[in-house]
């Protein structure tokens, strides 16, 4: 597992979990009608290595999610200059999987977390629950999620008592 100054594991298993519960786990590739057609597979896998009706096994599965959601939190990371926390690295994380590192870093929301304003950064995330135009149930769904987890504070780690 990686870590990053700001302390945060990328693509550890709460980040995988979360992930994995939105974005479903199809093995055979299909056209993502939300997503204008574009094939997908997995846990929301795009790119040139997915054609419609393709079967992908559970293990590179599992190791292509490990892939993206690194490759958008170190995206993520980029852009942020301000510390957060795993609930907040992981709430982002997923939502920047979700619409891009492009997007998210060019977004009002890491615009106001950039300026310290971190539950109103949290409170954005409710806007982006559209797809082509549309809101999306599935995506308002996500979206309110994830803002929970945004703004969920990490709880300390307590020793055993005997």
């Amino acid at each position: 597992m990686m870590w990053r100054k700001v302390g945060v594991a990328l693509a550890g298993a709460s980040l995988i979990s979360f992930v994995a519960l939105w974005e479903g786990d199809k093995k055979i590739a299909y056209a993502d009608k939300l997503a204008y057609n574009v094939p997908t597979v997995c846990h929301g896998h795009t790119g040139p290595d997915v054609r419609v009706g393709d079967v992908w096994t559970k293990a590179r599965c599992d190791a292509v999610l490990i892939g993206n959601l690194e490759k958008h939190g170190q995206g993520l990371l980029k852009c942020v200059s301000v510390p957060i926390n795993q609930n907040q690295f992981d709430a982002l994380s997923s939502w920047t999987f979700n619409v891009g590192i492009g997007a998210a870093c060019g977004s009002t929301l890491v615009k106001l977390l950039n300026a310290g304003q971190y539950s109103e950064a949290c409170n954005q995330l409710p806007r982006w629950d559209r797809a082509g135009g549309k809101q999306v149930r599935g995506l308002t769904n996500r979206r309110n999620a994830e803002k929970a987890l945004c703004l969920t504070p990490v709880q300390p780690h307590r020793k055993a008592v005997a």
